[in-house]
């Protein structure tokens, strides 16, 4: 079993930035990949950024040279670094996680994180 933690949310102004943190504890899990999800006010859930197991990483367009996802991977934590926010940003974001356990791949979720960004 592995627990996804998320912290960093908040309410920041346009143009602002924000640090979200999702740390993955358990035991006998590895990773294969991480990603922080969003989903605004009356909208479907979508993928803001990814990492995978060796070290590459994917931005949806609206995101892609503003925000910045890494891993840490001595402390099992992935971080979404967030700069110039825009409105539109404005959603819960959810940490999630695909680990290899015991050969299967397994998908966990966070509790979510709320970002809003207005003036």
């Amino acid at each position: 079993q592995v627990q996804l933690v998320e912290s960093g949310g908040g309410l920041v102004q346009p143009g602002g930035s924000l640090r979200l943190s999702c740390a993955a504890s358990g035991s006998g899990f590895n990773f294969f990949s991480m990603a922080w999800y969003r989903q605004g006010p009356g909208k479907q859930r979508e993928l803001v950024a990814q990492v995978k197991d060796d070290g590459s990483t994917n931005y949806r367009d609206s995101v892609k040279g503003r925000f910045t996802i890494s891993r840490d991977k001595a402390k099992n934590t992935v971080n979404l670094q967030m700069n110039s926010l825009k409105p539109e940003d404005t959603a819960v974001y959810y940490c999630n996680g695909i680990f290899d356990i015991t050969s299967i791949l397994y998908e966990y979720w966070g509790q979510g994180t709320q970002v809003t960004v207005s003036s």
